[in-house]
């Protein structure tokens, strides 16, 4: 049945007669990577190659190979104490090795991958939060501070027995492995309390044809531990289960029909400790057979990645690839020249909106089909999806997957339920089904997840994601709650101002926010960064949009040209940074007009009680009244709903 897909939603109601009970799901990931490799053992799983400028260079695995090594990661995860309530924390880039511990540390326990980007201090409370008993990492290497980071941190973690450090230096040829190693011994190695071991040599001594502990996985069991929300405060650690993970990659599935199997190779360049990198560009193929090319350790950003991407899929006939908008939007720009893409079938994009015309060219250009879908970490990955066979209509987000609930409802201020919503009416997107994850692993970071409907099943999970249903049961994302611009009451969805300027012909990206203001609450600004040769300013660009935004309180008060958007690791643009900038650009104005200020510096960023806030560091001239000042400033302040603390010295001479 999986082969026949998915045209119309229809086809979704037709899949959902069978009960999902009689599908014959694995049990685990474990089982599901066993069934595979029984069907393909020796059809090639993993392929990898180091640098982007090598990419013809690879280390290849066939199916049988990856199970071989999956077990003796398992056995020795085992060994070392791991058992199904205890967890694996890895904090690697993406190698061979990262997808070996992601399906043993599920294997044998629990696996919790972590963002190497992250600063160290939030690195720690994601482990202390985890209970981290083993961990993954990189030991020393030449070009990288990973080690030194997490070195700095791991005696925090009272529960961490052992690191188990992955040496990248085994994929270099002998002559620069000798080089490295030896330029290794100068860098510097602190101490610390774990014991350390290597994890090739370690894992080599274990049985590579059976799990030795005879673990008996229940699809209930937690799998895997997956940080996300903020980077400050209590960590919000997501607990999937086998099931939610095994539906996942089984039902991501069903819009493709045959659109993956043994003779596809599907591209890696998205993170491993992203549930898009894990379950739709590594679990989804492994159970279907298919090559997965990881592309080296840094995926997307790896030096000589985009820029040979298109030599790269000629040379390996890629057929699938995961990206999110600003990936697309930078290949676009890149010639295809004399390569052939024609093996190019499907190339999936979430994590933000691809507007209009850059869907409509990319696919006029390589032949693809793009698949716009939705899903969050708290709905273990995918949730929605256009339909691989059917109409797929630019900016949605496509049918729900089978067997998975999902509607917008309207809630009162406090989130709480009050009704469904019309057709094409506007609300918040909620969930519940087999990929809703159990909740966060700290159970006072619960509140508001859940809505309770009182329609007699189990509450659905809030996705704090406002949106729409139309009549053809397709969902548009209409904004995330948390993002809307409120203006003097008046909500603005930030696409009515990204879309008017995407329409430019100059603009690569595009993103809306609020500036704060003492009188509305907000008002709203947007940034953009232009396509290479772009020339147009961001006065012109405020006039293009006065004359397409359908809505006059959304007309933008600026424009901003910014040379590189902020991103996400995922490659999401991050807009806190951008509303934090205006949020500095407002309060820096505000101080620097009372009488007496000689120096004002504003900076503005998260707080774990407050959502954000400002410190504001002000240098008070010789001749100033420290006592009005303060008076002035925070009666200047108080006008803003944003928690500040206030630093004031004063200058011996100006």
């Amino acid at each position: 049945m999986i082969n026949d897909g998915i045209a119309t939603y229809a086809d979704v109601l037709e899949l959902e007669k069978i009960p999902l009970s009689e599908r014959n799901l694995a049990s685990s990931t474990y089982e599901a990577i066993c069934r595979s490799v029984q069907q393909h053992r020796n059809l090639t799983a993993l392929r990898f190659f180091l640098q982007g400028t090598n990419y013809k260079k690879t280390y290849d695995y066939t199916y049988g190979d990856i199970l071989s090594r999956i077990h003796q990661a398992a056995n020795m995860f085992n060994d070392l104490g791991i058992d199904k309530n205890s967890v694996v924390s890895m904090i690697l880039p993406n190698t061979p090795e990262t997808t070996f511990t992601l399906w043993a540390g599920e294997a044998a326990g629990i696996i919790n991958p972590i963002n190497p980007l992250l600063e160290p201090d939030v690195i720690a409370d994601i482990m202390h939060t985890a209970n981290t008993k083993v961990l993954v990492t990189l030991g020393p290497m030449v070009g990288t501070d990973l080690w030194q980071k997490v070195a700095s941190i791991v005696d925090r973690v009272p529960t961490l027995e052992t690191i188990v450090q992955v040496d990248l230096s085994n994929y270099l040829p002998m002559a620069k492995r000798q080089l490295v190693r030896l330029l290794r011994r100068r860098l510097p190695n602190p101490k610390v309390r774990a014991k350390i071991v290597d994890f090739a040599t370690t894992a080599a001594r274990y049985p590579a044809d059976r799990l030795v502990s005879g673990r008996k996985i229940q699809p209930e069991d937690v799998a895997s531990l997956f940080h996300t929300g903020g980077t400050t405060g209590t960590p919000k650690l997501a607990q999937h289960t086998h099931a939610n993970e095994v539906f996942d990659a089984w039902s991501g599935l069903l819009p493709l029909g045959g659109g993956m199997g043994t003779d596809k190779v599907c591209f890696c360049g998205l993170p491993l400790f992203h549930v898009n990198g894990v379950i739709v560009s590594v679990l989804m193929p492994w159970t279907r057979g298919s090559t997965v090319l990881l592309g080296t350790p840094q995926g997307y950003r790896g030096p000589g990645v985009i820029p040979n991407f298109w030599k790269i899929v000629d040379h390996f006939r890629v057929n699938f690839f995961s990206a999110v908008p600003t990936i697309y939007s930078t290949l676009l720009n890149l010639p295809i020249g004399n390569c052939d893409v024609s093996s190019l079938d499907y190339a999936l994009c979430g994590a933000a909106p691809m507007p209009a015309e850059l869907f409509r060219n990319f696919e006029q250009r390589t032949g693809l089909k793009i698949l716009e879908g939705y899903g969050q970490t708290e709905g273990t990955c995918v949730n929605s999806v256009n339909p691989g066979l059917g109409e797929r209509r630019i900016g949605s987000i496509g049918y729900r997957l089978p067997y998975q609930e999902m509607k917008t409802v309207v809630l009162d201020s406090q989130g709480k339920y009050l009704r469904d919503c019309q057709v094409d009416e506007i609300g918040t997107i909620v969930l519940r089904g087999p990929c809703v994850f159990k909740g966060y692993s700290n159970p006072a970071v619960n509140r508001g997840v859940w809505v309770e409907t009182g329609d007699g099943g189990a509450p659905w999970l809030n996705t704090g994601d406002l949106g729409r249903l139309d009549s053809d049961h397709y969902f548009w994302i209409t904004g995330r709650s948390k993002e809307l611009i409120i203006r003097g009451g008046h909500n603005i969805d930030p696409r009515l101002i990204e879309d008017a300027l995407h329409a430019h012909q100059d603009v690569s990206l595009a993103a809306a926010g609020g500036r704060p203001d003492p009188h509305a609450g907000e008002v709203p600004v947007a940034y953009v960064q232009l396509k290479p040769g772009g020339k147009v300013s961001g006065d012109e660009l405020l006039h293009f949009a006065e004359k397409r935004v359908g809505e006059r309180a959304a007309v933008p008060k600026a424009v901003h040209v910014v040379e590189v958007m902020p991103v996400t690791a995922v490659g999401k643009i991050f807009k806190p940074q951008l509303i934090w900038r205006e949020t500095e650009s407002v309060l820096t104005e505000e101080i620097s007009k009372i009488d007496g200020v000689a120096k004002c510096k504003v900076q503005v960023g998260p707080h774990s009680l407050h959502g954000k806030s400002a410190t504001l560091s002000v240098e008070l001239s010789r001749e100033a009244d420290a006592a009005a000042f303060d008076a002035a400033a925070h009666e200047a302040l108080c006008r803003y709903a944003i928690h500040y603390e206030l630093q004031v010295d004063s200058l011996q001479a100006v």
